[in-house]
Order: C-alpha cells, then structure tokens, then sequence
C-alpha cells in the first residue's frame, strides 16, 4: 500500500470533518466531490447550498454540509467568540461580523475553533498568509508548540532510500532563514509528523553544503548548533549533522563520511537551513525524479490547518484533504 493509500485508510476509519472554504473555485467544488465519494471526511462548504449545487455542474455534492454566512443559526455565537479573542488587538464586533461574514477562510477557522469542524484546508485561492493569519490569531499555537512551520511529505517512486522513498521536506514553504533555534523546532516537529503520517520512526538530518565541519562559514555552523539543540531536547531521536544531502540518505555515503552517525545514510526526514534550499530542492525532486508532493502542510497549530499550492488540482486538494483528516485523528 502506497502513502496516500495508507493515508486514505486511515482517514476512513475515523472520519472527521474538514472544511473548504474556497467554495467560488471549480476545484474546490470536484474536490468535495471526490472526498464524499470515497468516504475519506465530512465536508464542510462555505456558501449558499443551492448556489453552490448549481455552479458544481453534475458533481454529487448531496453529502456535503453547507454553511452559509448571510443564513447561519450560529453565526451571532461565532461572532461574538471571534470579537472576545480579537478585541484586545483593536478589533471591533463590526468588524469581527464582516470578516466572518465576507471571508470564508476566517468563517471556517472560527468553525474549527468551536468544534464544529474538525481541521481546514484552503490556498488554491488564498494566499499562505491569508490561510495562515487567521489560523494563528484563533486557533494559535499548538501546547509545546514553540513557532508554526511547514514540511512536504515527498514520495519517490522506485526508490529504497529514506522510507521506502517516502519523505519529509521541511521548511520549505514557510520560515525564510530560521535560526539555530527555530531549525531545531523545525527538526523536532517535523520528526513527530513523519511518525504520525508514516507510522515509521523518524530518522533526522540536518542538512548543509558540509558534512560534520568539512567547510567553515556561519551557516555551518547554525545548523551544527540546532543539531545539537535537537539532541539536548530529544536524546532518544535518531538525528545526525550538520550533513550534505547525499550524506544523509545514502547509506555507503554516510558510512564513508560520517561512520559513527547512526543518522548518516538513513534519513527520512531531512531539514533544509533556509527556504531557498527547502523549496528549490523539493519541487527539483518532484519534477526530475516525478515525485509525489504533498504539502505544504502545517505543523505547530492547535488543530489542523492546511495551505495548498494556489496551482493545485482538485485531486492534490483530496490528498491534503486526507491528511488533514489523519491529522485531527
């Protein structure tokens, strides 16, 4: 069984509820589709049922729940709860009535945040920080949480490195240049993910154009320094750097370069110093080795919160969908 369908599975077997916002989009409208078709969640569309019924073309949208922000029994509770979280930063209940009722990102936040919904996924139409703003002005950080980032989970065909070719990226869609600091909470959130979507143990490298002091500049050495932060906070995870990027997946490389690293050569999760590197290496791999990408998605907010590629396709919103889902669980 593949990723996706292991992650499929899962979903089933423990429905939740996720909503989709971005309802004046086609893909979004085919996505609810396929979701409810296959059983994977409850759908939550944002918008009025019948106009949206008619713009879905033929597509089965008669399992779907509908909130409509202009005819909602509980919009006057929301509004209210979202005004009590955001009238210490200047917001007004005028204000808190238009966002929830004008901007369905921050109408289907406030839902997860009343238990209503369970996660979200938005981004084919909004921006990163248009998902991400109202994620962490109402649902905040998650407890032990020290800053919100993002990973992939890219899954290589025909390829026995890392988990059988499943990995995770990270940072690659969200924190520019992290310092030591925030690569190792980087590091060790991203260690968890791998483990509660892979249901593998998590094997972390910390990635640079040296290996274990091979080259000498200030980015080196940030990385050596959230490596050992990564150690100090978790000892019993298997995590090795700073190390290049061969180093830390193929194993004749890492026995070679790094021979008393337990890491070296077994990495499944692999955390880029910067952006840059992140970004440019996973869409690199996703175009000339033609693997699956998922993602970006979240790590670090108090319930699950999913950006998408404004690029995506109604089959990439499924599959965040459904890892969302597993997410809640």
């Amino acid at each position: 069984m593949n990723f996706l369908d292991s992650v499929k599975t899962r979903a089933k077997a423990n429905k939740k509820t996720i909503v989709l916002p971005e309802t004046l989009d086609i893909r979004t409208l085919k996505a609810a589709h396929l979701v409810l078709e296959e059983g994977l969640a409850n759908v939550l569309l944002i918008g009025s049922e019948a106009e949206l019924k008619e713009k879905a073309e033929g597509l089965d949208l008669s399992g779907a729940i509908f909130v409509d922000p202009n005819n909602y029994d509980r919009l006057d509770e929301l509004c209210g709860a979202f005004y009590e979280l955001r009238k210490d930063k200047g917001l007004s209940a005028e204000e808190a009535r238009k966002l929830l009722k004008e901007n369905p990102v921050y109408l289907g936040i406030m839902l997860v945040k009343a238990g209503i919904a369970d996660g979200l996924v938005a981004g084919a139409c909004y921006s990163t920080a248009d998902v991400l703003r109202p994620s962490l002005q109402i649902l905040k950080t998650a407890p032990g949480a020290s800053m919100v980032s993002s990973f992939f989970v890219m899954v290589v065909p025909d390829c026995e490195l890392g988990e059988n070719g499943v990995f995770i990226f990270s940072d690659c869609g969200l924190i520019q240049n992290p310092t030591s600091e925030e690569l190792a909470a980087i590091a060790l959130s991203s260690a968890k993910s791998f483990e509660s979507l892979v249901k593998a143990e998590p094997v972390v490298a910390m990635l640079s154009h040296s290996t274990l002091g091979s080259a000498k500049h200030a980015d080196v050495d940030k990385v050596a320094l959230a490596t050992k932060l990564v150690k100090e906070a978790n000892p019993s995870l298997k995590v090795g750097g700073e190390f290049q990027a061969d180093t830390a997946i193929v194993p004749s490389i890492g026995k070679a370069k790094a021979p008393n690293d337990a890491a070296a050569g077994q990495a499944n999760v692999l955390v880029f110093p910067d952006l840059d590197s992140g970004n440019i290496a996973y869409k690199l791999v996703q175009r000339l080795a033609k693997a699956e990408a998922y993602g970006p998605i979240t790590q670090g907010i108090a319930k699950p919160v999913n950006d998408l590629s404004r690029g995506c396709s109604a089959e990439d919103i499924v599959g965040v969908v459904a890892i969302t889902a597993t997410q809640c669980q």
